[in-house]
């Protein structure tokens, strides 16, 4: 389905209600399968967690979770520790070129039993499911941080815990930290000093408790790049997000200060406003925040003003190359980028061209942060039901705060 957005203006003052965030909702299921206790509020309804959620409940030998990458990552933890359990975990085409060895072989080392179907290091995977005794394991530490997060939500079922020593410089730290912060929450002894992360066995039964999952900051990124495009006045109310938040892509709050946005929280939610224009040159390091980063730079477009982004060499194995994806969108939009494996470079400029069809390139992400764009000129978006990934309503949700979109 393509959709095309007619030069638009919205609102001065709208609201929009997101689901729970996809990295919480992903850890928190995982967790609750282990620990069936648990129950939870405000799940995302991204396909992502759906398919995370039919993946836990299924007793197939075969489990497809198509472009889901959290979800392969998490589930080849989880299906390691069902003991007795023999499962091929599969994907898409794109998943299957997305690699999984490091996790793999940091799983091997604990004990598991798992062997590459097809392509060494690459999904689909056969996993049989045993009790892991052994308890310490490296990984290097600039990885994705979904190979760690993985270990870790599975590590207090393990028969000793384990004793994760990361090698190298970190990154991705605060989904790390949301991880070990959920973990806490459910009663899980964990420290993380330096580059040793230490998970105790959890033996006693979990206290039945519901937890409430915060709502999506990779989703709201759009609405505060719809505030920077807007004309000064502009506000957004966006519920249920909280100051502290778990979530890293939450220094949104800070970065889009920088176009004059401002972000005020109160007990439903936060209120985006924009105050004023600034046309200053942007450089970030996203190592932190790589999500956010396609967002970042179609704002930064949209708004006319070069940007330096750094810290990016995670998203070259995404849902697709976003270094690679961006840079040709954004040129046939009429802008300049630059990019290495691991940083983007966008000129000043004060062309867009209109009716340019953006290529989304099966990444939900592509698609969400390029619409913004419709504020200063009509836009086609290909494939826009990519977007059902991490954010099914958000076509409806730009309809009800004032974009003209047709099919």
């Amino acid at each position: 389905m393509h959709i095309t957005l007619q030069k638009s203006t919205i609102a001065k003052q709208s609201s929009i209600q997101i689901t729970g965030s996809k990295s919480e909702s992903n850890r928190l299921l995982l967790l609750k399968a282990l620990y069936p206790e648990i129950s939870l509020d405000n799940v995302s309804n991204s396909d992502d967690s759906n398919l995370m959620t039919n993946a836990l409940s299924s007793n197939t030998g075969l489990v497809d979770i198509y472009h889901a990458g959290t979800a392969m990552r998490f589930l080849t933890a989880y299906f390691s520790v069902q003991e007795g359990r023999e499962v091929v975990l599969t994907g898409s085409k794109r998943m299957k070129e997305r690699p999984i060895e490091v996790l793999v072989e940091a799983l091997q080392e604990l004990g598991a039993d798992i062997s590459y179907v097809e392509n060494e290091g690459f999904p689909p995977i056969k996993i049989k499911g045993k009790k892991l005794i052994k308890n310490k394991v490296s990984l290097k530490a600039n990885v994705s941080s979904q190979y760690i997060s993985a270990l870790l939500l599975i590590a207090s079922k393990l028969e000793n815990g384990l004793e994760l020593t990361l090698v190298g410089d970190i990154t991705s730290v605060p989904y790390i930290k949301m991880t070990l912060s959920l973990l806490d929450e459910i009663g899980v002894d964990a420290t993380f000093n330096g580059h040793v992360i230490t998970v105790k066995p959890k033996v006693n039964a979990q206290t039945p408790k519901t937890l409430t999952v915060e709502s999506d900051w990779s989703s709201a990124s759009y609405y505060f790049s719809i505030a920077a495009i807007s004309e000064v006045g502009t506000e957004i109310r966006l519920s249920s997000y909280k100051e502290n938040s778990l979530q890293g892509d939450s220094v949104l709050v800070d970065i889009y200060k920088h176009f004059g946005v401002s972000a005020v929280f109160n007990d439903h939610g936060v209120i985006l406003k924009k105050e004023f224009s600034n046309l200053e040159p942007l450089t970030l390091d996203l190592k932190n925040a790589p999500d956010i980063a396609q967002t970042i730079a179609v704002t930064c477009f949209a708004l006319g003003i070069s940007c330096d982004l750094t810290g990016l060499h995670t998203l070259k194995i995404k849902e697709t190359d976003r270094l690679v994806a961006l840079k040709n969108e954004i040129e046939k939009l009429g802008g300049q980028v630059d990019i290495t494996d691991k940083s983007l470079h966008l000129s000043t400029s004060t062309i867009i061209n209109e009716f340019v069809p953006i290529e989304t390139y099966h990444d939900h992400r592509m698609a969400m942060a390029f619409a913004p764009l419709a504020l200063k000129t009509a836009i086609i978006i290909k494939d826009a039901e990519v977007v059902s990934k991490s954010y099914p309503t958000f076509w409806d949700d730009l309809k009800s705060i004032g974009f003209k979109i047709t099919e």
